[in-house]
């Protein structure tokens, strides 16, 4: 048997502890004859000496994780033990693949503005990424859910737009309610067919685990451990952005994708996005990323379509 004493420095403990020590206890359930008494910042360990080396090891892990996230909740803890847990996972940037696609072609940032967002990703819980079509802000978006769904960091991928028209009605369109509303989701499916084999997708979508709906459905959900998207924000009002943002529970991640070029609604001015920016724009754990025309990674020509359209207004 063993002795030994963690000190934690240059870190609060109740960071890593969590609220009333929950963290702490999640992972001392995992070492069920090691006898761990922790006082401040010191952790004193009693027990067998490899009992002590694997929980410092994991300890070490879990301390790694919290200098890129917000807050650290027992669901961290049990992905050490799940395997999942490795410090690289967390530094993507440069030319870091996020995800294989379904043809092995590996999906990364195309551009200095979309490494800005995936690292705002891993380093923020609720990123805005706003700026013209064809920048790849929701194609990038899903790309990192993808990447956590299958790393096991979230346990569901939530994908939504408002169900605005763009110069066609909803009632004029055949079909029941759903087929009425997916012409408004089809860029949604069409990322995730990009991503994730096509009876697989399926699956996923039949049990839940990966869900698209329109905006109105996210009223009074908790929406926990769970990737968020929320596309064509732009189409928002200011209310319905708040009750989307309000959404957020445990360990979930936000993203927020629009081009304010583009808003649908009848009265411009309703739109919510940039409003919602700026209201929210001190608060720590948000970032907005803003793309550019020169950031347009679709053909050519659209680059110079846009900034065709821009002059006009």
């Amino acid at each position: 048997m063993s002795k030994e004493t963690i000190r934690l420095e240059a870190i609060d403990p109740i960071e890593i502890y969590g609220p009333t020590n929950k963290n702490l206890e999640a992972l001392c359930t995992y070492f069920p004859e090691l006898k761990v008494v922790a006082r401040g910042n010191e952790i004193m360990l009693d027990g067998k000496e490899e009992d002590i080396h694997k929980f410092r090891l994991k300890l070490s892990l879990l301390i790694q994780r919290r200098h890129h996230k917000m807050n650290l909740t027992p669901y961290d803890v049990e992905d050490l033990f799940d395997g999942e847990a490795t410090p690289d996972r967390y530094k993507m940037c440069g030319d870091a693949v996020i995800v294989h696609g379904n043809d092995g072609k590996p999906i990364k940032a195309r551009n200095r503005t979309q490494e800005e967002m995936v690292k705002a990703y891993f380093e923020n819980d609720l990123i805005f990424a706003v700026g013209p079509a064809g920048t790849g802000k929701t194609y990038i978006a899903i790309a990192l859910a993808v990447r956590a769904l299958k790393n096991r960091e979230i346990k569901r991928i939530i994908l939504t737009r408002p169900a605005v028209e763009a110069g066609e009605r909803l009632g004029f369109l055949p079909g029941d309610l759903k087929d009425k509303l997916d012409p408004y989701l089809q860029p949604l499916y069409d990322a995730l067919g990009d991503m994730i084999p096509a009876k697989r997708l399926q699956e996923f979508m039949t049990e839940g685990t990966i869900q698209i709906a329109p905006l109105a459905y996210m009223r009074g959900r908790t929406l926990d451990r769970a990737c968020v998207i929320l596309d064509e924000a732009q189409n928002t009002n200011l209310g319905q952005l708040k009750m989307f943002l309000t959404r957020m529970g445990c360990d979930a991640k936000f993203i927020v994708t629009g081009d304010a070029s583009q808003i649908d609604l009848p009265n411009k001015k309703d739109s919510g996005l940039l409003r919602g920016i700026e209201l929210t724009r001190h608060i720590k754990g948000i970032k907005t990323i803003t793309f550019r025309n020169e950031d347009i990674v679709r053909h050519p020509l659209v680059a110079k379509i846009v900034k065709a359209f821009d002059s006009e207004n």
